[in-house]
């Protein structure tokens, strides 16, 4: 019994053992069995322009009920990361009651900013392993047409003047992409060096086909010009622009020369419409139910830092998730890091080190959009997607958070 003691705490201690725990397979592990997502349209002028959010969530969870194969009453919650939508719990309930899943399936939504669908990820995982549900269903959408995240009104006086980081809550995104560039010395060049790369490998993506699994076609309703409505099948991302280059991003003016002259219309995400989900249950339930595991959650983790530069949140979540689990960057395959701004995007990159193959290899969301709600989940879907076309192993994903934080996940793909 001793010398298997000491055996034990020696594998433990051995290098690669964290690795090698993360990788292991047990009955209650978190897995996903299920990762899809909508095309992503352009905001006020694409193919979602006159569909509202309910019915891109309710398009979305029919696909999910007929894909999985899955007796709709066994899942028990949908938990929807939305961002600009005060009524998205409202609009969740009536989709998932739309698209077949019967009334005993609860539904919610989180919003935690550009993270709000990996945060529905990381709620649905936590209900499952505390055994309060068996399988649930994250989603991630935005409808962007209709809103943003920008501030009604300033927030009371009685709240910005005790805190200087407090007042700095309310600097719009495009202002704390300036911070990061002047803070930190990430000039023009670079980040349009760095959206043309973005749109370069989004193309190349496209291109090759390597989208089609992750998408989904969608059905939806346009009006054109002329008022006549017409029904339309989406099948590809909007935002990916031909032949882009360098040179032509850098003849485009800044976006706010208020602020800064660095983040303009060409280096910065763009306004999305979209939608993604994943569907989540036991290790253990997967293989009684006979669910194919696409992949297992590991686990996520938030960070704080200072509101005025929350661009670089990924840059201490990434850390801090990594340390939880005792592993480096030199054992993640892919890294998928929100693109709000090129500031931030490069700036995450030269901070932790990343190379251009590992860090968002089909692009981002300078090039592909960023629907608010939906990208923490659509990082996931096309992080798995390229660990499958490669073989390999290990995905981070992470987001940059408005007011200061960053959340970063950890997942391993099963499908090798």
């Amino acid at each position: 019994m001793a010398v298997e003691r000491i055996g034990s705490i020696l594998k433990h201690l051995a290098p690669g053992s964290s690795l090698n725990n993360i990788q292991s397979k047990n009955p209650d592990d978190i897995v996903i069995t299920l990762a899809i997502r909508t095309p992503l349209t352009k905001a006020k002028k694409g193919g979602f322009k006159d569909s509202s959010l309910e019915y891109m969530l309710y398009a979305l969870l029919k696909e999910v009920r007929e894909r999985s194969n899955l007796d709709p009453g066994l899942v028990e919650d949908v938990c929807l990361g939305n961002v600009s939508d005060g009524k998205a719990a409202y609009k969740v309930r009536a989709a998932s009651l739309a698209a077949g899943f019967p009334n005993t399936a609860a539904a919610s939504s989180v919003n935690r900013f550009c993270s709000s669908g990996l945060k529905a990820t990381a709620d649905i995982a936590n209900s499952i392993t505390n055994d309060v549900i068996s399988i649930g269903i994250a989603l991630g959408a935005e409808n962007m047409t209709i809103g943003g995240d920008k501030l009604d009104q300033p927030f009371d006086e009685a709240v910005t003047s005790q805190s200087q980081e407090a007042e700095d809550c309310m600097q719009p995104m495009g202002w704390t992409s300036e911070n990061v560039s002047k803070d930190f010395g990430v000039n023009r060049d670079v980040m349009d060096q760095f959206a043309a790369e973005s749109f370069q490998k989004a193309e190349a993506a496209k291109n090759a086909g390597w989208f089609a699994d992750e998408i989904v076609p969608i059905k939806t309703k346009i009006q054109g010009p002329d008022g006549e409505w017409k029904e339309v099948t989406l099948t590809e991302d909007e935002g990916i622009r031909p032949g882009t280059t360098y040179e032509g991003l850098a003849k485009i003016r800044s976006a706010f020369p208020q602020w800064g002259g660095c983040t303009t219309g060409g280096n910065a995400s763009q306004i999305t419409d979209g939608a993604a989900a994943v569907l989540l249950m036991k290790r253990s339930t997967a293989i009684k139910l006979g669910q194919p595991i696409v992949a297992k959650y590991v686990g996520s983790t938030v960070s704080g830092l200072a509101p005025r530069i929350m661009g670089i949140g990924p840059s201490v979540a990434i850390p801090k998730l990594l340390t939880t689990y005792n592993i480096s960057l030199n054992d993640v395959d892919v890294v998928e890091i929100n693109e709000a701004f090129a500031s931030m995007g490069v700036y995450c990159r030269d901070k932790l080190g990343l190379t251009s193959e590992k860090m968002n290899p089909r692009g981002g969301a300078i090039a592909l959009g960023h629907p608010l709600g939906a990208t923490g989940i659509r990082q996931i879907v096309t992080g798995l997607s390229e660990l499958r076309r490669t073989k390999k192993k290990i995905l981070v994903t992470s987001m940059c958070i408005g007011t200061g934080q960053g959340m970063a996940g950890l997942f391993v793909n099963e499908q090798v």
